[in-house]
């Protein structure tokens, strides 16, 4: 785990800040590191527009996106880099999904909130969560919202020769969601720096 000051990125583009936050977590891995390796660092935020909402500071800042995300679609972005220590190349990649809200009761807000799952969720929720259930027919990456985008991953490996096992297969099965655009990221290429 990276012991970075993520506030030092200050992009205000919120797909750029979360791929820039990956990027100075990755070197900061890297530079603790001894041996040649792979590293893998993410960063994620949730945006309503361009304003970002990371992870909230207490309770009442949960309610407070909790409530302005409800009933509205806003983006998750995913930054993700993959650095190679012993070539010194990288893969730097966002993920941006389309997340629609349902509208959700002010009581529901309040009972999630009181779970203290949402304390350390970018946008105070987590799509997974099976008593909140915040998110409404999601056509996009499943795991990119959870914060880890398996097929972005799985193509910067590509692009960094490294192989992998069938990603995408063991990102649906343990998720149980048919995934309806893991072939079109894919088959996008990504540029090694």
């Amino acid at each position: 785990m990276a012991d970075v000051d993520e506030e030092q990125i200050t992009d205000p583009d919120p797909a750029v800040n979360a791929r820039e936050t990956a990027r100075l977590k990755a070197r900061a891995v890297a530079a603790e590191t001894k041996e040649p390796a792979i590293i893998v660092a993410a960063d994620t935020t949730v945006a309503l527009g361009r304003e970002m909402f990371n992870k909230p500071a207490g309770a009442a800042e949960a309610v407070q996106m909790l409530r302005r995300l409800r009933g509205r679609t806003h983006q998750v972005h995913t930054g993700l880099v993959v650095l190679d220590t012993r070539s010194g190349k990288s893969v730097a990649d966002v993920a941006t999904i389309d997340v629609p809200m349902r509208a959700y009761s002010d009581a529901e807000i309040e009972a999630y909130v009181a779970t203290g799952d949402p304390l350390d969720k970018a946008g105070a929720y987590a799509i997974q969560h099976t008593g909140f259930r915040p998110v409404t027919a999601l056509s996009g990456c499943f795991a990119g919202v959870m914060g880890f985008p398996l097929c972005h991953l799985a193509r910067a490996l590509r692009a960094l020769e490294q192989t992998t096992v069938n990603i995408p297969a063991a990102c649906q099965e343990h998720l149980a969601y048919d995934c309806p655009v893991f072939a079109t990221i894919l088959e996008k290429t990504v540029f090694v720096d």
